[in-house]
């Protein structure tokens, strides 16, 4: 009975002892400073630079159609050929312009008759010969007459103009919409006819930067056809209104294209910078990003502490990044050490 008292009492004590000592450890632990590297972050100018994709397009566009329904005798441009101003460019048959000079002789040779059908008519009525019903119905006959033989005559003169379609200005034939023989209707035109020199892209850019846009500012377009080759163009129209639902504004961009390699249609992306602001900037190591959160963080060093500090970051440039909110000017930053930190935490600052 002694012997079993003894050891419950020997192994209580080590317990004891053991318990005792896990809790100093814990202490000590938990009073042990992480050791961090630091440096001071750096401020510098940073040009504001929006990137943009637009699609190409051709500063001026001609569709060249006949003002009335006309059968087209012959097309002398295809799709890719280059025309002139002024260079004739479809024949259309003239077979419809005598038939409405037949039309126009007829018709006048029938107003010519009305005429002297209402003289007549009016001549009774002054003598009380008819009613006025009669003649107000004569009369409206010879005015019916009348705007019959102006119509035709109207036909006649646009036909006489649309015997041959010239191009109005310089360009490429980007569009052929009927073979020769075909009888032209209101709806596609006969030809489509683009400038190539300068061409445009329009961009929609956010309302915050209205104020700093202006005609003439230089642009820098890249295509992917040509890989990183830069296409110098300029800014030559910015639109006066902004889109309430997107918060955005219509800028048109020119690119000279003396050459004709830039072609309607393809994918391109206009960098314009704006004017420069200073921004903290700070090293790549020094960034944590949040677990399962796209959040980044930094921890700031201050008088034997750090605070766990959201960053919003901007732009990268070699090993720094732009940080637009979260760390002040002249601030310290951990740049190693930060797996054992926690907001709070005191740490001993390492070489």
């Amino acid at each position: 009975m002694k012997k079993t008292i003894v050891m419950s009492m020997m192994l209580a004590t080590v317990v004891a002892f053991t318990a005792c000592g896990n809790s100093d450890d814990k202490k000590n632990k938990a009073d042990e400073k992480v050791q961090v590297k630091i440096t001071a972050v750096e401020t510098q100018e940073v040009p504001q630079t929006e990137t943009y994709t637009a699609t190409v397009e051709s500063d001026v566009k001609n569709n060249i159609s006949p003002n009335i329904a006309q059968r087209i005798n012959r097309i002398l441009v295809d799709v890719g050929d280059r025309v002139s101003r002024g260079q004739v460019l479809v024949q259309l048959d003239g077979a419809n312009q005598d038939q409405l000079k037949l039309q126009l002789q007829s018709a006048q040779v029938q107003l010519q008759h009305q005429q002297v059908e209402f003289n007549r008519t009016a001549e009774l009525y002054n003598t009380g010969g008819i009613s006025k019903s009669e003649y107000e119905s004569a009369e409206t006959q010879l005015t019916i007459q009348k705007k019959q033989v102006d119509m035709l005559r109207t036909q006649l003169n646009q036909t006489s103009q649309n015997t041959q379609l010239t191009s109005p200005i310089s360009g490429v034939v980007t569009a052929r919409n009927y073979d020769n023989g075909d009888m032209y209707a209101n709806g596609l035109p006969v030809l489509t006819i683009e400038q190539l020199n300068p061409v445009k892209l329009i961009i929609n850019v956010s309302e915050i930067y209205y104020k700093d846009m202006v005609v003439g500012m230089p642009v820098d377009v890249t295509l992917d056809a040509y890989g990183d080759e830069l296409f110098g163009g300029k800014v030559s129209i910015v639109y006066p209104t902004i889109d309430n639902a997107t918060h955005t504004f219509p800028v048109e961009v020119t690119v000279p294209n003396s050459d004709q390699r830039v072609r309607p249609g393809m994918f391109a992306r206009a960098t314009i910078a704006f004017s420069s602001v200073e921004r903290v900037m700070i090293p790549d190591m020094a960034i944590v990003k949040q677990v399962g959160a796209g959040d980044r963080y930094v921890y700031v060093y201050k008088d034997g502490k750090v605070s766990y500090n959201k960053v919003t970051l901007g732009k990268h440039f070699d090993d720094r990044y732009e940080v637009i909110e979260g760390v002040e000017p002249g601030s310290q930053v951990v740049i190693a050490g930060m797996s054992r930190l926690a907001n709070g935490r005191e740490v001993e600052v390492v070489k």
